[in-house]
């Protein structure tokens, strides 16, 4: 098992209390997922514990639920999809974007004020697209998105915190 493995396991660990750090974290995922846009979200994972912290997580943070979860037997990579019109607008606009007029993907700062919500916020974004190696190794982060102004704004963040 990869350090970065045993990492995921064990941020999936921790309680989801707050509803704001809920939707700082589902945010940083989103945001670091394999599609986040007006016609559909999905969500892929290896990871078995992160799949099963994701729909408590969207329950706690916009409270709805996934339109398609991965099947008994779904194999290492499970998906799990919105693509209900009515649940995309709800979760763009809890986030204060549109849907339809997004071109662009960029790190809302004012979701994530508070402390905890930027953990939240960096929890999600690595358990989305993110590895690190063993420190004994040597230190080692990356955190994979195809849009270029949340990487930089996510570095900015880190920076911050």
């Amino acid at each position: 098992m990869s350090f970065s493995y045993e990492t995921k396991i064990e941020l999936c660990s921790l309680p989801i209390q707050r509803t704001c750090c809920a939707r700082a974290e589902a945010y940083g995922i989103l945001l670091y997922c394999n599609t986040f846009s007006a016609r559909e979200i999905r969500i892929i994972t290896a990871s078995p514990d992160f799949a099963q912290r994701l729909p408590k997580l969207f329950r706690r943070a916009f409270n709805l639920g996934f339109d398609v979860l991965p099947g008994e037997g779904a194999g290492t990579k499970q998906s799990f999809i919105i693509n209900d019109r009515e649940k995309i607008i709800s979760i763009f606009e809890a986030f204060g974007a549109e849907a339809e007029a997004t071109l662009s993907h960029h790190v809302n700062f004012a979701v994530i004020e508070e402390d905890c919500c930027k953990a939240a916020f960096i929890r999600g974004a690595f358990l989305a697209g993110g590895s690190v190696t063993d420190p004994e190794k040597g230190y080692h982060l990356e955190l994979a998105t195809t849009h270029s102004s949340v990487s930089r704004e996510t570095y900015a963040l880190i920076q911050e915190v």
